[in-house]
């Protein structure tokens, strides 16, 4: 059967799927996946087993792009969750965690979409691969989302900044 997963392969999308489900939980509970919090602790540890569960997994017997995304998404998790200490972003912190945070679920997507749509329902997966019709609609949807999700979690951040500004200039945005 060529849509059989292996021990590894359960494990990893098992983790996959928490991982996103967090991460829906964050943004609906804060508005944005914030690693200071416990969802946003969470997310990221999930986030990191899935992408070191991924890269031994080859469908095709060598490293295809879920393996580039995987390790994008492992360079972008340490710059995102320590954004705030890195005196590089300065008063742009929350502004650089947050799009980062989105993106890496917005990368994490990518792979989840065409991997359920190439593998379900399993008599008759509804894609054939990355370049179907249906796939490329639903990513070109996602992408849509994850820019209209990013430029509102900015302005609200700009929003709590213009509204917590403290008279000596320093921003409390209770985040």
């Amino acid at each position: 059967m060529p849509n059989e997963l292996s021990l590894l392969g359960i494990f990893h999308t098992v983790i996959s799927v928490l991982a996103i489900l967090i991460a829906f939980y964050a943004l609906a509970q804060k508005g944005r996946i914030n690693p200071a919090f416990d969802a946003g602790r969470l997310y990221s540890t999930f986030t990191v087993v899935a992408c070191l569960t991924s890269l031994p997994i080859m469908k095709t017997g060598h490293p295809g792009p879920p393996h580039v995304l995987a390790l994008i998404i492992l360079a972008l998790l340490p710059l995102a969750i320590y954004a705030r200490s890195m005196r590089l972003f300065r008063r742009n912190a929350d502004y650089v965690q947050t799009v980062l945070m989105s993106t890496t679920l917005y990368l994490s997507l990518i792979p989840a979409i065409i991997e359920t749509l190439t593998r379900l329902p399993p008599d008759a997966p509804l894609a054939t691969g990355p370049t179907s019709f249906i796939v490329q609609i639903l990513l070109l949807i996602l992408t849509i989302l994850y820019i209209t999700g990013v430029i509102y979690q900015v302005l609200q951040i700009r929003a709590r900044k213009r509204l917590f500004k403290k008279p000596d200039g320093m921003v409390d945005t209770g985040l």
